[in-house]
């Protein structure tokens, strides 16, 4: 851009010229990012824009006093982090999370790696030191590029007043772009404190980032390439699409049902991907992977063309790369990331671009070619393996099952609702059992497996999307990790569902210990006991708190839970033996899946298992 150009570009914005504080353009530039929620909590060294968003609020408050950028106070910083994180996947959005120095910047620590992990785009922006105490150990002082730098996608270190504007505005760019993740901005408080210009404009060079992204976007399908794919397609019989995270990353879910609607191709998604394809459709397989769906692990088993559409060949999809679709005589991959391409898995085919466009231009060539083949016969086997490997339980154990309670849960969320879950077994019950129509109903930690996630989660979702349902699934021991913020959903009067599937004790790591450690329930069968999970929440607010722990009050009960206008809270004593089946053992391939007594196999697993080293 020309300096004339920029001049006119910046000139443009009504506030530009204006004479503000550093905390105040730190404000203006977030309203200008469109930033409707921030999540926080206070403290010394922020203080100066948290006194600037309560001056913007106040100045431009609409009617009934409601803010235009209100700050959300957690029980602490990594509940704000995870909140973000939960307003992020459920909008698309970037979330913005703001804390103080020292302790408030450590504890956000995971919630960034774990955004980074999970390609979720987020602004951490932190209270610093004054610039002239930096490196002499003051108090709440943290080296934040330090340790920010190992787990984000990017960290600055505000050091000149003059460049902070533009160093936000790039904050944002960089978080939403590409591969999203989380970026943090370190502002020492007397950066916050200086006054100078506001532009109303303007961004860092970051060339080299703006090259390589432009070279992506640059980068179009051309005939040559659609002619091969459609080349694989031809010769195939049992194609077969992996759908990943990326999908739903880049709004490309509803271009890679078109194609696959088209073709009539099957589709599987990760844990990630979950709702990237509407689960009640015939063609679709569900999830994949070491707790995937029996059928859809059959279908990958079987398919002869695998199409990873936003996909990485995780370990928890392919244990054993080499033995991962071992019949697929092709693989075809898309990504935005070049990265990602034969990392794991040697394919046939790639394309590095962006997925909505690229899909959408696949489509319209095969449409002008008259592409079409008939996959009936294929079709008629994921309907065999749907049927024939459907997920069951002990449907006659006096004892509560999970599996049914969430079965109950989901006649009432119809596949429309957010589920948010911490980790554990009730986080892959959920992926299992509920319904999911859309992208964005699905929020849980992926890739770092974070217990504690769900409920800050699944506050953050509400204030992103305050008519939708949302339903925090939680275990015991994760609902134990963020508690206190059981508090944050009354104080904001947030309606949502909290149900905790209590099995006293670390339920998945009993199972693998019950597998592969000879029944040695080390630190896992915690028997806490004492706990009472529904005079906690009736302690923090909650108007409807129940235990539910008799099988026949289930249906009676779920109902009422549901329909409840307000936040409600349902503790539910389920069978301490309940497993998560299927289960594929981390390193082995598909065929030694065990599925457990009540899910019918194809095959006796036999031979190799995983040493106990290879935990998770």
């Amino acid at each position: 851009m020309s300096e004339q150009a920029s001049a006119e570009r910046t000139n443009s914005h009504p506030l530009a010229g204006k004479i503000m504080s550093g905390a105040d353009i730190v404000v203006q530039v977030l309203a200008d990012e469109g930033v409707d929620t921030i999540f926080g909590y206070s403290g010394g060294a922020i203080l100066p824009t948290y006194d600037a968003v309560f001056r913007y609020n106040k100045l431009h408050g609409g009617d009934g006093g409601r803010s235009p950028m209100p700050l959300i106070v957690p029980a602490n910083e990594q509940g704000a982090g995870f909140m973000a994180s939960g307003y992020a996947r459920a909008s698309g959005k970037v979330g913005v999370v703001m804390v103080t120095s020292g302790p408030g910047a450590t504890n956000t620590v995971t919630p960034v790696r774990d955004c980074m992990a999970d390609s979720v785009p987020v602004v951490v922006i932190c209270g610093q030191v004054p610039r002239s105490a930096v490196g002499t150990d003051a108090f709440q002082e943290a080296p934040v590029s330090a340790i920010m730098g190992a787990v984000a996608k990017h960290v600055f270190l505000v050091t000149d007043p003059e460049r902070l504007e533009a160093t936000i505005r790039s904050a944002f760019e960089l978080a939403r772009t590409g591969r999203p993740g989380p970026v943090v901005i370190d502002i020492p408080k007397d950066v916050q404190n200086w006054e100078g210009a506001f532009m109303g404009s303007g961004a860092l060079p970051l060339t080299g980032y703006r090259r390589r992204l432009q070279a992506v976007t640059e980068n179009r399908l051309t005939d040559e390439s659609c002619e091969r794919f459609f080349e694989m397609l031809a010769e195939s019989e049992r194609p077969l699409i992996y759908a990943g995270g990326g999908v739903i990353n880049a709004n490309a879910a509803k271009s890679m049902r078109r194609l696959a609607s088209e073709y009539g191709i099957p589709v599987t998604t990760t844990l990630m991907a979950l709702g990237a394809s509407d689960t009640r459709h015939p063609l679709a397989l569900h999830m994949l992977g070491m707790h995937g769906i029996a059928s859809a692990n059959y279908a990958v088993e079987d398919c002869d063309f695998l199409m990873a559409v936003g996909a990485r060949f995780d370990d928890r999809v392919a244990g054993d790369p080499a033995r991962f679709a071992p019949n697929a005589k092709r693989i075809a991959h898309f990504d935005v990331d070049s990265a990602e391409i034969g990392k794991v898995k040697r394919v046939d085919w790639h394309h590095v671009g962006l997925l909505d466009r690229d899909l959408t231009e696949l489509l319209a060539y095969g449409r002008r070619i008259g592409f079409s083949k008939d996959f009936q016969a294929w079709h008629e086997e994921i309907a065999h393996l749907k049927q024939e490997h459907c997920l069951n339980y002990d449907r006659d154990s006096e004892l509560i099952q999970p599996y049914a309670v969430i079965e109950e849960i989901n006649k009432h969320a119809k596949g429309e609702a957010i589920i948010s879950t911490g980790v554990g077994q009730h986080q892959m019950w959920a992926a299992q059992y509920f319904d999911y129509r859309e992208p964005r109903l699905w929020l849980t930690s992926g890739s770092m497996g974070t217990m504690g996630f769900g409920l800050p989660a699944a506050i953050g979702a509400q204030f992103a999307q305050p008519d939708r349902v949302v339903i925090d699934i939680d275990g015991d021991g994760s609902m134990r990790m963020n508690l206190g913020e059981l508090e944050t959903a009354t104080t904001y009067k947030l309606p949502i569902k909290v149900v905790v599937l209590n099995n006293y004790g670390d339920g998945m790591v009993r199972q693998w210990q019950k597998l592969y450690y000879d029944s040695r329930l080390a630190a896992s069968d915690k028997s806490l006991h004492s706990k009472d999970f529904v005079r906690a929440a009736e302690a923090d607010g909650f108007e409807y708190a129940k235990k539910l722990d008799s099988k026949q009050d289930i249906e009676a009960v779920v109902a009422e839970f549901m329909n409840f206008p307000g936040p409600a809270f349902l503790e539910v004593i389920i069978d301490p033996e309940a497993g998560v089946y299927p289960m594929v053992g981390p390193g082995m391939s598909y065929d030694k899946m065990i599925t457990g007594e009540f899910i019918k196999s194809r095959s006796k697993p036999e031979g190799e298992q995983p040493g106990p080293s290879e935990m998770f």
